[in-house]
């Protein structure tokens, strides 16, 4: 996940396209540049102005591309510069990627439309990064809505503190401490009405009860043949590539998940 892991990690060393902002144009290496083609592609073919399906397709196009940790530049000290590398993508740039090219026909719309999931109002700096989750849905441009409330009575409201350990000290240093009120339905209650109540596309956290953060994974819910799908960015060591993992074997592994539909 974003958040903690590139404050553990920071920047670390991977080739990739990198520009201060979206002032001058955006040169992509080829890799990159053939896979933003193929997702364009696949929105195009999906025939429908329904977002969920063509969230579905797009992010089909990326399964199997390989997991790269903390893949964005930036830091209080380090300025912060526009990453767009397909060759890797961690957890939370699968989905900024999939996002995008959801929202667009050409490539420049897809540059566009990734500042604007990634940071607040489209500003490229580390303070406008939308570092947690739960940002999609309180921060312009909302790109989602917290519907995790709305799934099932079982689910549990609490105040947290984004940004800020137990310790006091915080996770990111420059940038504010949010306050903020996350719900997420825990692992026991996510039951077959959990499930009825999720749509393909939906974007899936894993909710974590460590003081400062939201989730500790993300990634887009599925609904296929074999049933629903947890189509994320895996660092495990047995994938290590954007995979789809059964959605509830893989609640089984956390505390519970926030749920927010895309706009």
């Amino acid at each position: 996940m974003r958040t903690i892991v590139q404050v553990l990690c920071l920047l670390v060393a991977v080739v990739c396209l990198a520009v201060p902002a979206h002032a001058a144009p955006v040169v992509l290496d080829a890799t990159t540049a053939g896979t933003v083609d193929a997702m364009l592609d696949a929105r195009a073919r999906a025939g429908t102005t329904d977002r969920a399906v063509r969230i579905e397709r797009i992010s089909a196009r990326l399964l199997g591309t390989p997991y790269g940790a903390n893949m964005l530049i930036g830091s209080a000290d380090t300025p912060e510069q526009l990453v767009i590398d397909l060759r890797h993508v961690d957890c939370f740039t699968f989905l900024d990627y999939v996002d995008a090219a959801s929202r667009s026909a050409t490539t420049d719309q897809f540059v566009d439309n990734l500042i604007a999931a990634r940071y607040i109002d489209s500003r490229v700096e580390f303070t406008h990064r939308k570092h947690f989750f739960t940002d999609w849905a309180h921060t312009a441009r909302i790109s989602a809505t917290d519907i995790t409330a709305d799934l099932s009575p079982a689910a549990v409201t609490t105040n947290k503190h984004l940004n800020a350990k137990a310790d006091g000290t915080t996770f990111l240093p420059g940038v504010p401490v949010v306050d903020r009120t996350v719900t997420h339905i825990p692992t026991g209650a996510v039951d077959g009405g959990v499930v009825a109540g999720l749509r393909t596309g939906d974007f899936i956290g894993a909710y974590t009860p460590t003081a400062g953060l939201d989730v500790t994974h993300v990634g887009i819910l599925v609904h296929t043949t074999d049933g629903p799908m947890f189509r994320n960015a895996s660092s495990l060591a047995e994938h290590g590539k954007v995979v789809d993992t059964p959605l509830l074997e893989y609640v089984r592994t956390v505390p519970g998940i926030l749920v927010l539909r895309p706009r």
